[in-house]
């Protein structure tokens, strides 16, 4: 209960964000609290100690933009495709000149954390943050708060006991904090691979294992409730997982390589066998592998280098960094891919973004990540919402997956949506459960939610053992809802997720390859994957095919999305069900197998979502349809 009361708290507090935005902030102490930058969650009821005051911190200070409502009403303007100002974005050089904090701004912060003893860092062209670092007690000095260690949602986290202060001559600068509080160790990556033994660590998917859907049957009868589909008249076993072609084909997509196009894939930490794997899976596939100069991997400058932290667990992220880039790839072959890494530390991530959308390293950007629930300190979140208003602004279109949890009130009592799927200013991918027949062409689509049946191999029966997982949806608490989602029809009491979706269901996933470690030696194999994680590349790939068939970026999709809902397959219920096996080891037979059913549209465990006519919170306005590159292509 306690969990559930922080998270309502941080949901209540943040309310607040637009009047934050507009600079307000209220007097404390002997300095000007920045409000914000106390996490809901650091109150005396989960305090646990005082942090350890010799140990350092390394944090970004983040400073808002001049002009900043200006700056929001051009980000609108450049994205919407009735306005004149559409496509007629600034460079990076341009936004800075125009909005971005003055040199004469930078240094007053510069030189007050110097005063207080911290080291200054680094700066971003953009002059967005001050990277700093100083011990817990050189913060408590400076900021006049003490830094203290909480319980929440099993961890122990640090957190001020109260807004940080600053002197009042810089007071109108500062927007937010990050690395100061640890509300970046609630960050997780939106990828399912279903198995016991998730990669590196060795991972095969067991047959039988159809080639397209419905190509072999199991002896299962399909579970209650869940029996739209009747051919064939058992549940089908699972694909190997699709390729490339596949999807392509599913989605009426040809023609196109992503020439001259790139995309940034933004994660935590990185593989050091992805280029090797990426054009082994390539040639595998039958599709070009990555030339020289092709794909690049980026370490973001302003990041803290610490020890790699296992908690956090690195192996988990480097099959992301596969799923992504072989995602991206398999849409987009010809398409430069930059894999921007936020190195040993959850933290970063917003320093990456910032360094992506200030550096135009990319048009298209896809995030495979997310914060479980709104469950942030507003100062946290305004720094990166203005970081995508410069992206809207540049005409970079940010992608993130929608979350793998559904509404998420199995885990947390009630619905709510995640960030940053959540924000205005990105394009929130949501995911389907997709049956691609011989042809390659779509069999049926319809929204991922699923529950798991375990089945006796003697008797078939299959008995209900729980609602597993599902793409995230729902309606932010954080964010009013956009003019491109009322203009749509919209009348949701907030921003309404996700926008758009691809492909997501494991059962139905991508068959990516990566060198794993197996009992018998590291290797590279194949195994099958899903999660909003894989939906989002797949967009990202696809918008890159778009771009390039229109000559121009798209940037900011949204408003065009909207506006033009033809486009998208209109994903609607199917209830069914497919088989599966696993290896009880995750590898091989040795130790066993176990037979499942997994059903589709299911959303026993997340009652406030479901798949229909039109816009719906799982799959938004839909998937690629027949006429997606028709429209946009232009």
């Amino acid at each position: 209960m306690r969990n559930r009361r922080s998270v309502a708290a941080a949901i209540s507090a943040a309310l607040v964000l637009g009047s934050i935005l507009a600079g307000g902030a209220a007097y404390a102490g002997s300095g000007v609290a920045v409000s914000g930058t106390k996490p809901s969650w650091a109150s005396s009821a989960n305090l646990v100690r005082h942090a350890d005051p010799n140990q350092t911190i390394g944090f970004r200070l983040y400073l808002g933009w001049r002009n900043a409502d200006t700056a929001q009403a051009l980000a609108g303007a450049v994205s919407d495709p009735r306005s004149a100002s559409y496509r007629h974005f600034l460079s990076p050089a341009e936004f800075r000149q125009r909005f971005a904090p003055t040199s004469s701004d930078v240094a007053a912060v510069q030189q007050w954390l110097r005063t207080s003893g911290l080291k200054v860092d680094y700066v971003p062209a953009n002059n967005h943050f001050i990277a700093a670092e100083g011990t817990v007690g050189q913060l408590e000095a400076a900021f006049g708060t003490s830094l203290n260690l909480y319980n929440v949602d099993g961890k122990q986290l640090r957190a001020p006991a109260s807004n940080l202060n600053v002197p009042a001559s810089i007071a109108g600068l500062v927007s937010g904090a990050v690395g100061i509080d640890q509300s970046y160790e609630f960050v997780h990556p939106n990828s399912r691979v279903d198995g016991n033994a998730p990669p590196p660590a060795g991972f095969r998917n067991a047959p039988p294992l159809s080639t397209y859907w419905a190509q072999l049957s199991s002896p299962y009868a399909y579970p209650a409730g869940f029996t739209a589909v009747t051919n064939p008249a058992t549940a089908p076993w699972t694909v190997r997982g699709y390729t490339p072609a596949q999807i392509k084909g599913a989605y009426g997509i040809s023609g196109y390589n992503g020439a001259g196009q790139t995309v940034a894939i933004i994660d935590a930490y990185a593989s050091p066998t992805i280029l090797a794997d990426v054009n082994q899976w390539s040639t595998n596939r039958g599709l070009p592998t990555m030339t020289a100069g092709q794909f690049s991997q980026v370490v973001a400058p302003g990041i803290f280098r610490r020890p790699e932290n296992p908690v956090q667990d690195p192996q988990g992220w480097s099959g992301e960094e596969t799923l992504d880039v072989e995602a991206v790839h398999g849409m987009a072959p010809a398409a430069n891919i930059v894999y921007v890494g936020a190195p040993n530390n959850y933290q970063d991530l917003d320093a990456a973004m910032n360094h992506v959308v200030d550096r135009h390293l990319a048009q298209i950007v896809t995030n495979s990540y997310g914060f479980a629930t709104e469950l942030l300190p507003p100062g946290y979140v305004i720094p990166q919402e203005q970081t995508f208003i410069q992206a809207a602004i540049e005409g970079i279109g940010i992608y993130f997956s929608s979350g793998d949890n559904g509404d998420e009130s199995s885990r947390f009592g009630f619905p709510t949506t995640d960030w940053p799927a959540s924000s205005p200013w990105v394009t929130s991918v949501g995911g389907t459960s997709l049956g691609i027949d011989q042809a390659n062409t779509r069999a049926l689509e319809t929204g991922w939610g699923t529950s798991s049946y375990t089945c006796n191999t003697t008797t078939l029966a299959c008995t209900r053992s729980g609602w597993l997982y599902g793409a995230g949806g729902g309606v932010s608490q954080l964010f009013g809802r956009p003019s491109y989602q009322t203009g749509y029809g919209l009348s949701t009491t907030g921003r309404a997720v996700p926008d758009i979706a691809a492909l997501g269901d494991p059962q139905t996933g991508l068959l990516v390859g990566q060198t794993q470690t197996f009992p018998d030696g590291t290797y590279y194999d194949e195994y099958r994957i899903g999660g909003t994680s894989l939906s989002s590349p797949i967009m990202a790939g696809l918008m890159a095919l778009a771009d390039q068939a229109a000559g121009t970026p798209h940037g900011f999709a949204n408003p065009l999305f909207y506006a033009h809902p033809g486009a998208f397959y209109d994903v609607r219920s199917v209830k069914t069900a497919v088989a599966r096996r696993n290896f009880n080891n995750g590898v091989d037979a040795s130790a066993g197998t176990s037979d499942f059913l997994r059903t589709f549209d299911d959303y026993s465990g997340s009652p406030s979502q479901h798949t229909g006519p039109g816009w719906d919170n799982v799959t938004g306005l839909g998937t690629p349809g027949a006429n997606f590159l028709a429209t946009f292509g232009h």
